[in-house]
């Protein structure tokens, strides 16, 4: 169920400011999970994600005190998160070597992509379209991350555009551009999976290293446009919003909730950041 009709925000916002530990543990409880699945999915792949959800949380709890309307936690959260997702990626391209520790570091197999599939269970189209979202740029994800969630019902149009500190106007023009991206990438997933492969298709991944990117998503989809066999797969392609509909959150990774379960206290989380 969306965490915006789960809790009253400002009434545990209040309570929470005032130092009461109950309070903060509900807001966690209840909003952990979509700090979770923004971060996630915005640094798909990255070992750093459960820090960059702790940070989050960590800041939104020492923040409470400015914060002028509680009615608006919600939205400040998530405006945060997305603040913590932005320092973490300009870190790593100022950091030197940082990008190619990451990818020693990073575990294939257990991305989030791979947990959306498993723990979602999804199939058919659904599953093409997780998967798609490898091939996004940074910034991209990032935005994804969002309209995945407002897609799914747990943020308004009004908080995906506070987060990326965009109009409600230039946020639309942003998601058209995300969608013909990920459109794009669906047709890349489509094209790999084929069997039997396109035989002109594999003369031009020859010299692909097998990881998605934006570079090799805009060689393929062109070879798709062009391709007498691979133009059809272009067809068929269901709107991605109606696909994310009503899918619910990622689960919260079994790190996380030792760090920030029901009765840990803010204590135990800030204790061990």
């Amino acid at each position: 169920m969306s965490t915006q009709h789960t809790v009253d925000p400002a009434a545990l916002v209040t309570a929470a400011r005032g130092g009461d530990p109950a309070a903060q543990d509900a807001l966690v409880s209840a909003y952990l999970p979509l700090v979770y699945n923004i971060v996630g999915r915005a640094l798909n792949g990255s070992v750093d994600v459960d820090d960059v959800v702790q940070d989050t949380m960590l800041r939104a709890l020492d923040g409470l005190d400015g914060l002028r309307n509680p009615a608006s936690f919600r939205s400040w959260l998530v405006a945060i998160a997305m603040n913590q997702v932005r320092a973490h990626c300009q870190d790593r391209r100022i950091a030197p070597g940082a990008v190619e520790e990451a990818e020693e570091l990073a575990d294939p197999g257990a991305d989030f992509v791979d947990l959306t599939l498993v723990r979602l269970q999804l199939a058919g189209q659904r599953r093409e379209t997780a998967r798609a979202t490898r091939w996004l740029e940074p910034d991209d994800r990032g935005l994804l991350s969002l309209w995945w969630l407002e897609c799914a019902g747990e943020l308004t149009r009004g908080e995906v555009a506070a987060a990326l500190e965009l109009s409600p106007q230039h946020t639309a023009v942003r998601v058209q551009r995300m969608k013909a991206q990920l459109e794009a990438a669906r047709v890349v997933v489509r094209a790999l999976d084929a069997q039997p492969p396109c035989e002109e298709l594999r003369g031009v991944l020859l010299p692909w290293d097998g990881r998605p990117s934006a570079l090799w998503r805009k060689r393929i989809a062109r070879h798709a446009r062009g391709c007498g066999r691979c133009s059809g797969l272009w067809s068929g392609l269901m709107p991605a919003e109606g696909l994310l509909a009503g899918l619910a959150l990622v689960a919260v990774s079994p790190a996380l909730l030792a760090e920030w379960g029901p009765g840990t206290g803010r204590m135990t989380a800030a204790g061990s950041a």
